[in-house]
């Protein structure tokens, strides 16, 4: 008689997925579309630019992955998680998404976006995750009472490893 084999590629698959329900499961119902500009405010020139400096943030890196492997069109960019760290009042300052692809998610507080896609100021709170890509441009603001912490995954061009900017 046989004994049954474990499949360890199904086994992982499955594992993977379970924690993933798991994490989905502690974020809000509407963490889909909250945070987002609302359609009537959505506009090219949404905000002109903020500050340019920041202020009370901590931007720590984590891990970066060299892409270089991926083929010619990956050499030289990578794969970068940080976490920020921005205090009641602290500002992560005006910068462009154009070459930077990013998501966020707020892991604890809550910030104010002013992005230049949107007329209105644009609230994200614990457990809401954005999507930032193409033409924007934007700052945050911690309008709150508490710390507001970040974990940012971006990726970055040749040209971009030594730029400080957020």
């Amino acid at each position: 008689m046989m004994k049954p084999v474990l499949n360890t590629d199904r086994f992982s698959f499955a594992a993977l997925a379970l924690a993933a329900l798991a994490f989905g499961a502690g974020l809000p119902a509407t963490s889909a579309l909250a945070g987002e500009c609302p359609a009537d405010q959505v506009a090219e020139d949404g905000m002109t630019p903020g500050p340019m400096t920041p202020k009370g943030v901590t931007d720590t890196v984590i891990k970066t992955i060299d892409l270089s492997s991926k083929g010619d069109a990956w050499k030289g960019s990578m794969l970068r998680m940080r976490k920020l760290v921005v205090q009641p009042g602290g500002i992560v300052p005006w910068h462009s998404h154009e070459t930077r692809p990013a998501n966020i998610v707020v892991v604890s507080g809550s910030i104010t976006e002013y992005s230049s896609t949107c007329k209105v100021p644009i609230l994200h709170k614990k457990g809401e995750v954005t999507a930032e890509f193409g033409h924007l441009s934007h700052w945050w603001k911690n309008n709150g009472k508490v710390p507001t912490v970040l974990y940012s995954s971006d990726i970055l061009s040749p040209e971009m490893h030594d730029d400080n900017a957020m």
